[in-house]
């Protein structure tokens, strides 16, 4: 593997949202080996930044790399080849807009992450859940009410999610979730808007249903995630101990306060809305689903204050879905309405970082870390579009050592 030094540019350190002149960084065998105020000594091939901003590959904490369509339940009618070749073409358009990892919140396997981690594929780290499990008739169950099928349907390798019932069938299915490489447990706690039956106020999941999904989680050392809009399920998920907080859309100021006691970590994501309601309806998304944005959408921009006044930490998050991931780096541009470009950084590298419990190994420019590395036309602390307009404004992309895009020469 080719080793790199990074000279005569600026390395953007989003733990310190600092950006810091003068520094040399050597990459070797995939991870960066130095960062130094002085010049380092290398066989390494120089690569001149010409005063160009170095900084970490972003982390997305909420994507659906199988989703290639925004009707969910199409997307397990696909044929389980063509599935998997789409995932690989979405995962390769992140990595282009500078996101060198994902967590992915339902239906990705363990086959992705191998094909990544041994180059077949061109994408960005991948951290999964498996399937995500839903009630019947939850966010999860795409079935339309007349549609008898059984639950085990939505197990394909198209699906999203998988419909389990019961405390026992619970703690079976986060049980073969792990076993199959789950990194963490995802739950349907809520109502949600891409699915056909369930409104935004219905709670997924009984507090016994849930209390089982943490305890099998916790029996593994990994935590829950929870699909999340009203003030109502979050406050209840949070006592139940569910650690990642989705949406948090309708959120109100007392539950913020106790999810951030709790050590949560919230992951909004608004571009899912927006994008849902200039062009979902166009691209398959059901009458009934499409009725439901506003209900959400509404309350967006209020919970990002709510959030921050009560110091819950936050992850970047897009939540797209099929035609709709054009618009994933929007997700930057709709933050910053609302918080400070350092913050909106720190989402989609540190905080992201300690919500995939890989703090020191990405999201940050350190010895140990890995090479994920991108190159920015000027100082995104001061123009956070930069990160937006799907990657043209990084001229170089690295992912594990290697460049996916080099435009510097």
């Amino acid at each position: 593997m080719t080793s790199y030094l990074f000279t005569n540019g600026r390395v953007l350190q989003p733990e310190h949202a600092a950006l810091i002149d003068g520094l040399h960084v050597l990459v070797e065998d995939g991870q960066v080996r130095e960062v130094s105020d002085t010049p380092i000594k290398s066989n390494a091939e120089v690569v001149d930044l010409r005063g160009k901003t170095l900084m970490p590959g972003l982390i997305d904490c909420h994507v659906h790399v199988n989703a290639s369509l925004v009707n969910i339940g199409a997307n397990a009618m696909l044929p389980s080849s063509l599935a998997a070749l789409r995932s690989a073409r979405i995962m390769e358009a992140m990595l282009q807009r500078g996101f060198t990892t994902v967590r992915d919140l339902g239906g990705a396997d363990l086959g992705l992450v191998q094909a990544v981690e041994e180059g077949l594929i061109a994408g960005p780290r991948l951290i999964i859940c498996g399937k995500a499990l839903s009630p019947t008739g939850g966010h999860g169950d795409f079935r339309a009410r007349s549609d008898d099928r059984d639950g085990d349907f939505h197990e394909r390798v198209g699906s999203m999610s998988r419909v389990v019932d019961g405390v026992d069938a619970i703690r079976c299915a986060a049980r073969e979730e792990v076993k199959a490489g789950a990194q963490f447990i995802k739950l349907m706690a809520n109502g949600g808007v891409a699915s056909p039956n369930d409104p935004i106020h219905a709670l997924g999941f009984s507090v016994e249903e849930i209390e089982a999904a943490v305890e099998e989680a916790d029996n593994a050392g990994l935590y829950v995630s929870a699909h999340l809009y009203t003030d109502r399920a979050i406050a209840r998920a949070v006592d139940c101990g569910v650690h990642s907080l989705e949406h948090c859309n309708l959120i109100r100021p007392d539950t913020a306060k106790r999810a951030a006691e709790r050590g949560c970590i919230a992951v909004p994501t608004l571009v899912a809305y927006e994008s849902l309601a200039l062009e979902g309806a166009a691209l398959g998304l059901p009458p009934e689903s499409a009725a439901k944005i506003e209900t959400v959408r509404k309350g967006g921009m209020e919970s990002l204050a709510i959030m921050r006044e009560a110091g819950l930490p936050m992850a970047f998050g897009s939540d797209l879905l099929g035609g709709l991931m054009k618009f994933h780096s929007m997700e930057f541009e709709i933050l910053s309405r609302a918080l400070p470009a350092s913050e909106i950084i720190a989402s989609a590298t540190t905080v992201g970082a300690k919500l995939c419990r890989m703090e020191g190994k990405i999201g940050t420019i350190a010895p140990g870390a890995f090479a994920d590395l991108i190159v920015v036309d000027g100082d995104p602390l001061a123009d956070i579009t930069l990160l937006a307009h799907d990657g043209a404004h990084m001229p170089a992309i690295m992912a594990r050592g290697v460049f996916r895009k080099n435009e510097l020469n």
